[in-house]
C-alpha cells in the first residue's frame, strides 16, 4: 500500500493583518496553492483564520506569510480534530457566533458620517485625506450616503482630525439605526432650509427677470438708487440662502482645493461684483459695459438650491430597504432575570439569558427554545411564506415574529451578532461600495473641478482678446455660464445612488450582496457552475434502500450511527435517522478520521476497522465491491446515491439515499439559460444519478463523482477558456471552488460562515435567487452607464455651449441662468433614473406546474 498523506486537521491561526474578505481571499489563494482540498474560513473582526488542511502548521504559517499576512500566534484549537469534516465546519460557525461575537470598534472597521461634501471633488478630497492616515488599509467615501467605511489599524478620533483638516467634518457611527435616523433628521431639516432659501431667491430674481422685459432703469440717475437697492437685496441672497456656497468655497481655498462650491462661488459673485461695479462707476463706464446680472445671480442661487431640495427628496427613498432591515430590530426584549420578567433596552441583552417572547410580537436576538411551542413567521429572512413550527431545542432568529404561542428561549447572538444584524450589516457595507465602473468618476472628478476653472479662464481670455463687442459683458457671461454649468455633481451621484438601490433591491429579494464588485461581475458571467445537493435538490435526503451483506444489521447500523452521529451532513443525518429509527444502538469508536471527499475511518473498542463512504474510499482502501454490485447497478438507475459500509475490508452493507429535486429548479434553470447563462452541474455523486438530475431540470452539461479539487480544476479550466464564471455551493465544503470563481453564490439560508465568506449569499434555498442576483446586477450596472453617460454628456455638450461656441451661428450666448437651471436638472435627472431600479422586479420563466418558492 502506499503511504496516504497526512489526513486533514484545522489549525488556527490570528492573523493581525486580515481586515476584510479581500484579506481572506487573498490568504484563502495562497493556502489553495499548496493543498487544494483546504477550506478556509476567515473572521476580520476576531483577526482570526481558520483553516482544515492536510498542511503542517509550518508550511501554513509559510503560506500566509507569502501571501503578506504572517500570523502572530496559534490560537487556541476551535474544534476537535477527530471531528469530522462536515462537524469541523459546523463547530467552526458555532465558534464564530456563540464563543466570540465580534467587536466593530478600533482597528476592524470604522464607520463616518461626513458634513461638507457638496460633489464628486469632495468625495476625492475626503477620501485622500483618510488614505493617508497612517494604519489605514482602504478607504470608501460615498457621496450618496455622505459616509465612509474605513478598514485598518486605526482610531476614530485620528480619522476625524485628517477629515477636518481636509476642510469638512466627521462624526464616528455607532449605531446604525440612531445613524440612519439622524442621517434622516438633518436631510429633512437640510430640505426645508433649502427649499425655504430657494423660495426667497426665486422671489426677488423671478419679478426682476419680468419686470425688465417692460421697464429697465439705467445705472444712472434714478435708475441707479433702484439698482442698489436690488444689489443689496441680492447680496442678502448671497449672504443667507446662499452662504454655505461662499463659507465652503474659502475652506475649500484654505486647503488648497475646489469643488462644486468654488464654482457657484465665482459665478454669482463675479456676477454681483461686476453688476456693482456698473451700478457705483456706471457714469464713468463706457455705455457698452453698462449690463447688470444681480438677476442671474439670484436665480443661480435660487435654481441650484432649487435642484438640492429636489435632490434630497428624492435621494432619501433610496435606502428604504436597509431602512426596512433596522425596522425588524427590536427596541427592547423581555428578559427573565431571578425569576422575574424585565422589560429592557436590546443593547442590554446579555448572551445566555433567557428571553420571553409573547404571540405576535417581534423577536429582539437570536436563541435556541428553552420552554413553549410556537409558529414563527421567517419571511423577512428567508422568503418562506409559510410560518415555520419551533419547539424545545429549535433556533430562532431576531426580527422574526412569534405566532400564536408564548415561548421562552436562550439568547445565542445578540446586538450586531444576530443572523439579522449580520445581513442588516451586510447591506449597509455593500451600499457603501463602489464598483470599478465608479473609478472612472473618481479619476475624472479629482481633475474636473481645476480643469473648468482653467476653461473658464481661457474662455474669458478668449472673448476679450477676440470677441465681439461689448467683450466685457460677454467675457464676464461665458466665463461665468462655463463655471455654472460645469459643476459635477451628477458625475458624483452617477455610480453611488444606483449602487445603493441596486444592493436594496437585491436584499429584498433575499440576495446580499458583498460588494459592488461582486454586483458588477455578476452582471457579466456567462457560466454559472452548480453543485447538486442542497442546490438542485433539497438538501433533506433520506435512507430509501439498505442491504446488510454480512452479519447482523442492528450491528451494521450501530457502526453507522457511531461514524455519522456526530456530523451534520445531509448524508451523515439521513443515515443517523435511519439508524436511530430501527432502534439501533451506537457501537464505541476510536482513531477517527475524515477524509474529504470520501467518507470516514475509525476503529472499533475491539479493534475492528470500519470504512463509511463513497465508493471510490473503499477502493482506495482496497475493499472488493464486486459483492454488491448486483444491488448498486438498480439503485444508481435509479439516481440514488450510494454509501458503502465495510468492516475489516469486507462489504458489509449498502445504503441507497435519496434527495429530492426543489420542485423549482426546473423553472430557474430554464429562467437562467434564457439569460444567456450556460449552467453546468459539478458533483462528486455517481454519473447516474448525476445524469438523471441532469436530465430532469434540462441541464446538457454535467461532471459527477468530483473531489472538491475537482470543482476547482474544472472552473479554473474554464476561465482559461475564456469564461466569467459563478460558483453556487453551500459556502463551506464548496470552499476552493468558491474561492476560485469569479463570483461565489452561497446558496440556502445564509450561515454565518456564508455570509462571510461569499461574495454573494442566498438567503433562500433556490436557484432563482442566482437568477435574480444576476437580473439586478444588470438591471444595476445598465442604470449605472446611463447615469455616467448622461453626467459626462452633459457636461462634454454643455460647456462648449456655454464658452460661446454657437455665438457665431446664433448670435446668442448661453444665460448663467439657465446654466444654473441645467445644473441643477442634471443632478435631479440622476437621481430620478436611478431611481427608476426601485421599480424593478425580478423577471420568470416559470410554468403553473413549477410554482417559485
Amino acid at each position: 500500500m502506499p503511504q496516504r498523506p497526512a489526513p486533514p486537521t484545522t489549525l488556527t491561526r490570528t492573523v493581525p493583518g486580515m481586515n476584510c474578505q479581500g484579506c481572506v481571499k487573498r490568504m484563502r489563494e495562497a493556502i489553495l496553492a499548496e493543498d487544494t482540498t483546504a477550506e478556509v474560513t476567515g473572521f476580520p473582526a476576531d483577526k482570526r483564520l481558520e483553516v482544515t488542511t492536510t498542511l503542517s502548521m509550518t508550511a501554513l504559517d509559510d503560506a500566509l506569510a507569502q501571501a503578506g499576512y504572517p500570523p502572530s500566534e496559534l490560537a487556541p484549537p476551535a474544534v476537535d480534530d477527530t471531528k469530522t469534516e462536515a462537524e469541523g465546519n459546523d463547530s467552526t460557525a458555532a465558534a464564530h457566533t456563540a464563543d466570540t461575537p465580534r467587536s466593530h470598534q478600533g482597528s476592524q472597521r470604522i464607520r463616518l458620517a461626513i458634513t461638507g461634501m457638496t460633489c464628486a471633488s469632495c468625495v476625492k478630497s475626503v477620501q485622500k485625506a483618510l488614505e493617508r492616515v497612517q494604519g489605514v488599509d482602504t478607504a470608501s467615501v460615498n457621496f450618496a450616503t455622505h459616509t465612509a467605511q474605513v478598514f485598518g489599524h486605526v482610531d476614530a478620533a485620528t480619522l476625524m482630525a485628517a477629515v477636518d483638516a481636509a476642510g469638512y467634518s466627521a462624526e464616528p457611527i455607532v449605531d446604525m439605526r440612531a445613524a440612519e435616523e439622524t442621517r434622516a433628521e438633518q436631510e429633512a431639516r437640510l430640505y426645508r432650509t433649502r427649499l425655504k432659501g430657494s423660495v426667497y431667491s426665486l422671489a426677488l430674481a423671478l419679478p426682476l427677470m419680468l419686470g425688465m422685459f417692460f421697464y429697465h432703469p439705467h445705472p444712472v440717475g434714478m435708475g441707479r438708487l433702484f439698482w442698489l437697492v436690488i444689489g443689496l437685496l441680492t447680496l442678502a441672497i448671497l449672504v443667507f440662502p446662499g452662504r454655505h456656497f461662499f463659507l465652503n468655497a474659502w475652506k475649500n481655498l484654505k486647503h488648497h482645493q475646489a469643488n462644486m462650491d468654488t464654482l457657484v462661488a465665482m459665478g454669482t459673485g463675479t456676477a454681483w461684483l461686476y453688476s456693482m461695479v456698473v451700478v457705483v462707476f456706471a457714469p464713468w463706464l463706457p455705455e457698452v459695459a453698462h449690463g447688470i446680472y444681480f438677476e442671474a445671480s439670484a436665480m443661480v442661487i435660487g435654481l441650484i438650491l432649487l435642484g438640492n431640495a429636489l435632490e434630497l427628496k428624492a435621494r432619501g427613498r433610496t435606502s428604504n430597504a436597509l431602512k426596512r432591515l433596522l425596522d425588524l430590530q427590536s427596541r427592547t426584549a423581555r428578559v427573565v432575570r431571578d425569576g422575574e420578567e424585565q422589560e429592557v433596552d436590546i443593547d442590554a441583552v446579555r448572551q445566555g439569558e433567557h428571553i420571553r417572547v409573547r404571540p405576535g410580537e417581534r423577536l429582539p436576538v437570536d436563541g435556541k427554545v428553552l420552554e413553549g411551542e410556537s409558529h414563527i413567521d421567517e419571511s423577512m429572512l428567508t422568503g418562506e411564506p409559510l410560518p415555520i413550527k419551533k419547539r424545545m431545542g429549535d433556533d430562532v432568529s431576531a426580527g422574526t415574529v412569534n405566532g400564536k404561542g408564548s415561548l421562552v428561549y436562550q439568547a445565542t447572538r445578540v446586538g450586531a451578532d444576530t443572523r439579522l444584524g449580520q445581513i442588516t450589516e451586510q447591506v449597509a457595507i455593500a451600499q457603501n461600495s463602489r464598483p470599478p465602473i465608479g473609478e472612472l468618476a473618481d479619476r475624472i472628478s479629482s481633475i474636473f473641478v481645476p480643469s473648468v476653472m482653467i476653461i473658464a479662464v481661457l474662455t474669458a481670455l478668449a472673448w476679450f482678446n477676440l470677441g465681439a463687442e461689448p467683450r466685457v459683458i460677454h467675457m464676464l457671461v461665458t466665463a461665468t455660464t462655463v463655471l455654472i454649468i460645469a459643476c459635477p455633481c451628477a458625475l458624483g451621484l452617477a455610480t453611488p445612488i444606483s449602487t445603493m438601490i441596486g444592493v436594496g433591491k437585491a436584499a429584498e429579494q433575499g440576495v446580499l450582496v458583498r460588494n459592488g464588485e461582486a454586483l458588477q461581475t455578476a452582471s457579466k458571467l456567462t457560466t454559472l457552475v452548480v453543485d447538486k445537493t442542497g442546490t438542485l435538490t433539497e438538501g433533506k435526503p433520506s435512507v430509501t434502500d439498505a442491504e446488510i451483506l454480512h452479519g447482523d444489521a442492528n450491528t451494521a447500523l450501530g457502526y453507522v450511527l457511531a461514524l455519522e452521529r456526530r456530523s451534520e451532513h445531509p448524508l451523515a443525518a439521513a443515515l443517523t435517522t435511519y439508524g436511530e429509527a430501527a432502534g439501533a444502538k451506537a457501537a464505541e469508536i476510536r482513531g477517527f478520521d475524515s477524509v474529504t471527499g470520501g467518507g470516514v475511518k475509525a476503529h472499533t473498542e475491539d479493534g475492528r476497522t470500519l470504512l463509511l463512504g463513497n465508493a471510490l474510499l473503499l477502493v482506495n482502501e482496497g475493499v472488493d465491491l464486486t459483492a454488491g454490485q448486483a444491488i448498486a447497478g438498480p439503485l444508481e438507475h435509479k439516481a440514488r446515491t450510494l454509501v458503502y459500509l465495510a468492516v475489516d475490508g469486507q462489504l458489509t452493507a449498502l445504503f441507497g439515499i435519496s434527495d429530492p429535486l426543489r420542485s423549482d429548479a426546473k423553472a430557474a434553470i430554464a429562467r437562467l439559460q434564457q439569460e444567456g447563462v450556460n449552467v453546468i452541474m459539478l458533483t462528486g455523486d455517481h454519473s447516474h444519478a448525476a445524469a438523471a438530475v441532469a436530465r430532469e431540470v434540462g441541464l446538457e452539461e454535467y461532471r459527477a463523482g468530483l473531489l472538491p479539487e475537482d470543482k476547482h480544476a474544472e472552473i479554473e479550466r474554464l476561465q482559461q477558456a475564456g469564461e466569467i464564471v459563478g460558483m453556487v455551493g453551500d459556502g463551506i465544503n464548496d470552499a476552493p471552488a468558491l474561492a476560485r470563481a469569479n463570483v461565489g453564490f452561497a446558496i440556502g439560508q445564509g450561515t454565518d460562515v456564508a455570509i462571510e465568506s461569499a461574495g454573494i449569499t442566498l438567503m433562500r434555498g433556490s436557484l432563482h435567487g442566482v437568477a435574480d442576483a444576476i437580473a439586478i446586477s444588470r438591471a444595476t450596472l445598465t442604470n449605472i452607464k446611463q447615469n455616467l453617460v448622461g453626467a459626462f454628456g452633459y457636461n462634454v455638450l454643455c460647456i462648449p455651449v456655454a464658452a460661446g461656441v454657437l455665438y457665431p451661428f446664433t448670435g446668442m450666448l448661453l444665460s448663467p441662468m439657465i446654466a444654473g437651471a441645467a445644473m441643477s436638472l442634471s443632478s435631479i435627472t440622476v437621481v430620478s433614473n436611478a431611481n427608476r431600479l426601485r421599480r424593478w422586479r425580478p423577471p420568470t420563466a416559470l410554468s403553473p406546474q413549477e410554482p417559485r418558492s
